[in-house]
């Protein structure tokens, strides 16, 4: 028996190497679907053929990975191992390709990050714009994702580099570079608040404002901050999970909405200002940079998070 480093799980040798890619690309196609039917018509494969193919896998690996369901499969406690597996070994394949291409002086790759909404608008595509600059050759791949979501993420190695504000449980997500971001208003010019330089959350809450739902790290921060300061929560008129709709809707109804600063460039915005939240009322954020605890990023993906850090720290505080 071999031991899978990843998890410690013992499996059957011999199965677990190039000729098994495509048996784990139907694997993970049974998984997506929840049943060989659904999945045989994705992947363009005969019900009666996947089923042969799954069986044939499960012969050679030793053990079954699949509740067999009334109206569908599952993966049980061995193929949730095997996932795991599968994921970790498409990482390493990746990995070693990006390093091939390096010694080669190719220099491709490719780079996937979760990251929070505030980093879609400008800083992102900043910065991925400078790198492909000198590397043309890297594609990459977005995703806007909340907390938890992008913590999912690094554990399924969905994504290889997470930019997120506050990951909830942190239990898998490994801190390479953090910096605090305070809470800004956002107003019309001609608002009553707009002139002054600091703005007490008292005062904010006293207009019509408009805020991101409970799962933003925004919204906890301010609900925080309300419960500790006037024994209630926000209230707003307008709720949304968009930052950008809820930034432009105060130019149509003269609200205030609430974001941190990296997601915003108010030269672009010349009927808005942004005024810092008072930090005495209102707690900072903590906009943090990880990915997988233990994990050996791919050459491209480890040098663009290099770029990421040195960008943060460039960053005015």
């Amino acid at each position: 028996m071999l031991l899978n480093h990843e998890t410690g799980a013992k499996v059957a040798p011999g199965w677990s190497n190039m000729r098994h890619l495509k048996d784990f690309e139907f694997i993970e196609g049974v998984i997506r679907a929840g049943s060989i039917r659904k999945a045989s018509e994705d992947l363009n494969i005969t019900a009666s053929a996947l089923n042969r193919r799954i069986n044939r896998f499960e012969d050679e690996f030793g053990y079954e990975i699949f509740e067999r369901l009334p109206r569908g499969v599952r993966l049980n406690p061995a193929g949730e191992l095997l996932l795991h597996h599968i994921r970790a070994n498409r990482s390493d394949f990746a990995r070693l390709k990006s390093q091939v291409s390096d010694l080669s002086g190719v220099r491709r790759g490719h780079v996937s990050i979760a990251c929070s909404q505030a980093l879609l608008p400008y800083f992102l595509p900043r910065e991925i714009a400078r790198y492909r600059g000198e590397h043309p050759g890297v594609t990459f791949s977005v995703n806007a994702r909340d907390r938890v979501a992008a913590e999912r993420e690094l554990s399924e190695f969905a994504s290889d580099i997470a930019l997120v504000f506050e990951p909830l449980t942190m239990v898998d997500f490994e801190v390479v570079y953090a910096m605090a971001q305070p809470i800004y208003a956002i107003m019309p010019t001609e608002h009553p608040l707009a002139e002054q330089s600091e703005i007490r959350l008292r005062d904010a809450l006293r207009f019509p404002h408009v805020a991101p739902s409970e799962k933003f790290a925004v919204r906890v921060l301010l609900d925080s901050a309300a419960r500790r300061l006037t024994s209630t929560e926000l209230d707003p008129l307008i709720q949304s999970e968009s930052f950008d709709f809820m930034r432009h809707y105060g130019e149509w109804e003269n609200m205030i909405s609430f974001q941190f600063p990296i997601g915003l460039d108010m030269d672009r915005q010349p009927n808005l200002v942004a005024r810092p939240m008072a930090i005495c009322d209102v707690a900072p954020g903590n906009l943090l940079l990880g990915q997988l605890r233990g994990r050996t990023l791919p050459v491209a993906s480890a040098r663009f998070m290099r770029e990421l850090i040195n960008a943060l720290r460039a960053m005015p505080l």
